[in-house]
């Protein structure tokens, strides 16, 4: 049946294979000690192939004869080279040399995730396999400025560039393949798109030629196109969230060939908001590569001329809105950056994240985990931060804290935050300790990797703002949101969420701010108030309270902080940095830098001390001071409507969600529904239910439709005879009072509706009856 394989047979007598492969099996990983002295050490080889996985067993320990004791093993190793080279004998698995000789082992089974160690390399990011990626590593110092960096002040001269265009201007930089609307996410890989990469950006004539040379296609990058309108005039377009056609905030690219006499002028051109900080004296960031590798200087504001505006060029579509400024460079023949914000990309939480793991002290209280894996397949992390409890008891009765960031890729205010808040919590500070004693904390330091990594605004890869979606149900389309969901919802099984924040960034106003959720219930009445009050008195500089808000719109419904809130979290928020700077006390007129953003993260912290401390005095006070406070802003409210109230008597019962605004947070209809893959399934799902309701089974015979006009007469007859019956009970004037005072006539109890008036779980929140929360799984390290 086999003539190859039988003409073996008939020269040498082979071992059974699964003997042989279990025997060589337990052997290599050290379970099997019979002769030992004449097989190589399980624990060089493993080094060895870790080193070389292609490494064979003799090219690292010698000569084959030299580790065989007598004859007999000669001719068992010669019977298996026959075996291993037989034709009929294939597998993947089976290790091979240099010369394609092949080895008696087996490959190492792979891992699950590709999870990186303290001394393995960095998990590289995986882009939509429609995206060219160059192979440069961008990397950036960390810097703070010396001096303030103040907001620009108008002058009312700023010059309103005319739009040109292609027609009348040259194209020096352009995105050809970049998925757009009305297209879905496919697969990924890391690189992005395969083959060569292509030249996007014009090339120089000679040395006199000063075109500027645009480069975006690195991480977190976006600018979509370039076009020369002057000499050292660009208008700039950027790329919108991949597989849609909105979002157009967020930008970060880089420049070279500059000459440092001139001053040149950029205008992006397709902004979609009408509002912006822009107009109020944000400066854009500029990151000169001399200057750092020289005097260490990093990002820094600059910009002069900075005019936001409307695009008057009207094709029928939706308005966009231009930003333009003059800058000066300050060297030639330099590389330059520009961006919206401080980037912080999925490469620079990786290499924090790597410190973290080799630091053999804090390795003992922070655990890095994958919690899942993105659309693209990048690992979402999660790190679990408790000190070790010495007994069960102690573990069980910790109270949680979750805190995650970058839902929004485009708002990486919110892991400069994220990075100051674990900087403290991991420090060996007396309070870190403290907290570390008592919490649990839950980090998810980046829930959207796709689109930071893409250099998208809002969106995920599925075309969608992931904020609005978590009370999905589409696991596959959604994974990071599901997993984060369902990650709290089995730590509320086993104890209470005292805080949920989700820190994101603001681009039409000015400090630090939250938004959080009006609770109904009397007994907490203004309770999720406390928390930030008590942070605007730690922050004064840079916390506003007055810009925060507490009521639950209808189109936030989907938001993390109103499904968090719901799920029975009281102190649910999401906390809003801005991309501008302070307008409170000693930073008033100032741009944040990163160290004002990490210092919020210690502050969360220091906040959370005072909100749980066992001495009341300063939660009283505040509460107190929260009373008042609602008080003034209802008179006020009152007073603007025309209307006075004695607000000595009533005032605590009118509803706090009709004395406040709406949150100023962006429409949820621009990127709300469907995942982009599924909208053409459900059209056609719809298409289809709309033809099977047409069409209606036609009535074939006579019979059939006097059955039908008799059937429908009857039951016209029936209806008008129940209405006359209902009705009569309204001429008898006395029977509603004395149903009203007639107990016999009411409804049993057990047939009364039963309206529960505490939306959350009953949970007891004293300090003193924190060890009567059981757990469900009790570990001594949670």
């Amino acid at each position: 049946m086999f003539p190859a394989l039988e003409t073996e047979l008939k020269q040498e007598t082979l071992p059974d294979p699964y003997e042989d492969f279990m025997y060589r099996h337990l052997q290599y990983y050290g379970y099997f000690k019979a002769q030992r002295a004449s097989l190589p050490n399980s624990a060089t080889n493993q080094h060895v192939w870790k080193n070389n996985s292609r490494h064979l067993l003799n090219s690292s320990l010698g000569e084959r004869d030299e580790l065989v004791a007598d004859h007999l093993q000669k001719e068992k190793l010669f019977s298996d080279s026959l075996m291993l080279n037989s034709p009929l004998l294939k597998s993947r698995q089976l290790l091979h040399n240099d010369f394609g000789d092949l080895s008696p082992r087996l490959r190492e089974p792979p891992d699950l995730f590709a999870f990186f160690s303290g001394n393995g390399p960095l998990q590289a990011p995986r882009w939509p396999v429609e995206c060219e990626v160059i192979k440069e590593n961008v990397h950036h110092i960390e810097w703070v400025p010396p001096q303030p960096e103040y907001f620009y002040q108008p002058t009312g001269n700023e010059r309103l560039p005319e739009i040109v265009g292609e027609e009348r201007g040259i194209v020096v930089y352009q995105l050809d393949s970049v998925p757009t609307e009305g297209s879905y996410f496919t697969s990924s890989r890391v690189g992005g798109r395969r083959g060569i990469i292509k030249e996007v950006a014009v090339r120089l004539q000679g040395p006199e030629d000063n075109t500027l040379l645009f480069e975006s296609r690195f991480e977190s990058g976006n600018l979509q196109k370039a076009v020369r309108v002057n000499t050292y005039e660009y208008e700039l377009t950027l790329r919108t969230d991949l597989y849609t056609d909105k979002h157009t905030q967020w930008f970060y690219f880089r420049v070279q060939n500059t000459r440092k006499d001139a001053t040149y002028r950029f205008t992006i051109v397709n902004l979609l908001k009408p509002k912006s900080l822009y107009t109020i004296g944000m400066k854009p960031l500029m990151y000169s590569q001399l200057d750092a590798s020289t005097h260490s200087i990093g990002w820094r504001r600059e910009g002069n001329e900075i005019k936001y505006y409307k695009n008057n060029s009207d094709d029928g579509q939706q308005p966009f809105y231009c930003l333009t400024w003059t800058v000066q460079f300050p060297h030639d023949q330099d590389t330059c950056y520009f961006a919206h914000f401080y980037p912080y990309t999925y490469t620079d939480l990786q290499c924090y994240l790597l410190t973290i793991v080799n630091n053999p002290v804090q390795s003992q209280f922070c655990k890095l985990r994958t919690l899942c894996r993105s659309l693209a397949g990048n690992t979402v992390y999660l790190l679990t931060i408790t000190n070790p409890s010495r007994t069960p008891k102690e573990a069980a009765a910790k109270k949680a804290v979750v805190l995650s960031a970058r839902v929004h890729p485009g708002e990486s205010n919110g892991s400069w935050v994220m990075k100051g808040f674990l900087d403290f919590i991991l420090s060996n500070s007396p309070d870190a300790q403290l907290l570390r004693d008592i919490f649990i904390f839950k980090v998810v330091p980046m829930l959207n990797p796709d689109g930071v990594i893409v250099g998208n605004y809002r969106c995920s890869l599925a075309g969608r703002d992931l904020n609005r979606h978590y009370k999905t149900i589409l696991k596959e389309s959604f994974p990071c949101i599901w997993y984060t969901r369902n990650m709290i919802k089995r730590v509320l099984e086993e104890r209470e969420v005292l805080l949920y924040c989700d820190f994101h960034g603001h681009s039409r106003k000015n400090n630090i701010f939250l938004y959080g959720c009006n609770n109904n219930d009397r007994k907490y009445w203004l309770h999720e108030r406390v928390f930030p009050l008590m942070l605007s008195k730690n922050a004064p500089d840079t916390f506003s309270f007055h810009s925060c808000n507490f009521k639950v719109q209808k189109s936030k419904e989907g938001t993390g902080r109103v499904v968090m809130w719901r799920m029975g979290i009281l102190n649910s928020y999401t906390i809003e940095s801005t991309f501008g700077g302070s307008t409170l006390g000693s930073k008033r007129d100032m741009h944040f830098t990163t160290e004002d953003l990490k210092s919020l993260g210690y502050h969360v912290c220091d906040t959370l001390l005072d909100f749980c401390d066992p001495d009341q005095t300063k939660f009283a006070q505040c509460l107190a001071e929260l009373e008042e406070l609602l008080q003034q802003e209802i008179h006020k409210k009152f007073h603007e409507l025309g209307d006075d109230m004695d607000l000595e008597t009533g005032w605590s019962d009118i509803s706090l969600s009709d004395i406040e605004s709406s949150t100023s947070g962006s429409d949820s209809s621009l990127s709300d529904g469907l995942p982009v893959h599924l909208l053409n399934i459900a059209d056609e799902l719809s298409q289809k239910k709309i033809c099977k309701k047409k069409k209606k089974k036609s009535l074939q015979t006579r019979k059939q439709r006097n059955d039908k006009h008799q059937k429908n007469n009857l039951m016209q007859k029936s209806k008008l005879t129940e209405d006359a019956q209902r009705e009569k009970p309204e001429y008898t004037l006395s029977r509603p009072s004395k149903r009203s005072t007639d107990t016999s006539q009411e409804p049993a109890p057990a047939l009364k509706p039963h309206w529960s008036r505490n939306r959350y779980p009953a949970t007891k929140r004293g300090h003193d009856a924190l060890t009567e929360y059981p757990s469900l799984h009790i570990y001594t390290y949670p």
